[in-house]
């Protein structure tokens, strides 16, 4: 089989592994390689400095294949300049591809099921046993990713402001000007509205530290967040049974801090699939990324010859 390099490449962080048969040689994590949140230069400098680490750890020059599953990977330029940077590092054969392609064999192994995606973005993905896919959600902190950890933290936000003009208490606006630095409302509405603006995903674990005190706001938040997250999964069943055929209930794993850290979107997330769909299995514990990607290239290798 040779050895590969596997790369789970999501928003805040990435992580490496080269393995080799069912041994792992390396292992090392970095900043993220996703240029629309660190821009290029960094992108690429975390990518070549992550590539260094474990690739000395391994104590070795090249690597059969490399999978590297990367959010955003379809922008333009992505798959080039990854591919570049392997190259240069001595990966014979490589794919880029999304970060959600990686996190769906890294619980599935190519087989069917259903993922549900909630760390900095959101997105849900599945797979059918004939190997077509559905999706719903991952259109953007801007434009979608309900449930994610921006949603939480702009929609805390939002939610706050609405309160403090009903009057209604809440300390997320406080909270949120410690983390950010404000001293007052205007300030911390001029900022939250700036552009590029604030990283509303790092005010999550805040959001939910308040829900878990009992404020109510940020109850409300979380507990939307994972009534979305739920929503998501349900229509890609629904769209997997429609389009596809599938008559019996395909798994459903889930990656991502949204619901692994926060216990409320967590119980809720589980509880709201186990009432709209009794005979679904769930997966109790996080999918790993990282898992998936080294699968995908010891297939790429495999294939390879």
């Amino acid at each position: 089989m040779g050895r590969v390099l596997g790369i789970d490449g999501g928003g805040t962080r990435t992580r490496a592994s080269i393995v080799e048969g069912d041994k792992v040689l390396a292992f090392s994590e970095n900043g993220s390689i996703k240029r629309l949140r660190v821009g290029v230069k960094a992108a690429e400098a975390n990518l070549r400095e992550i590539l260094e680490n474990v690739f000395t750890q391994a104590g070795v020059k090249s690597v059969k294949a490399a999978s590297a599953g990367v959010a955003s990977a379809n922008m333009p330029g992505v798959k080039e300049w990854i591919t570049r940077v392997f190259a240069e590092f001595g990966v014979e054969h490589s794919e880029i591809v999304g970060d959600e392609v990686i996190a769906l064999d890294g619980a599935f192994k190519g087989g069917p099921g259903i993922l549900q995606i909630a760390g900095t973005g959101s997105n849900c993905v599945g797979r059918a046993p004939d190997g077509g896919r559905e999706r719903a959600g991952g259109w953007s902190s801007r434009l979608g990713d309900e449930g994610s950890g921006y949603w939480i933290g702009l929609h805390a936000v939002r939610r706050a402001l609405r309160a403090y003009d009903h009057e209604q208490p809440t300390r997320i606006l406080e909270v949120v000007g410690g983390i950010w630095g404000t001293t007052t409302l205007e300030e911390l509405v001029n900022l939250g509205d700036s552009t590029p603006g604030p990283d509303f995903a790092a005010l999550a674990p805040a959001v939910d530290k308040l829900a878990e005190e009992g404020d109510a706001v940020a109850l409300q938040v979380l507990d939307q967040a994972a009534e979305d997250l739920v929503d998501s999964v349900l229509l890609v069943r629904s769209k997997l049974q429609r389009k596809h055929g599938i008559s019996t209930e395909v798994p459903v794993a889930w990656i991502g801090s949204v619901i692994g850290k926060s216990r409320i979107v967590r119980e809720a997330f589980f509880a709201g699939l186990k009432a709209a769909a009794p005979e679904m299995p769930v997966r109790d514990t996080e999918v790993a990324g990282i898992d998936g990607a080294v699968w995908r290239a010891q297939q790429l290798a495999n294939a390879a010859g």
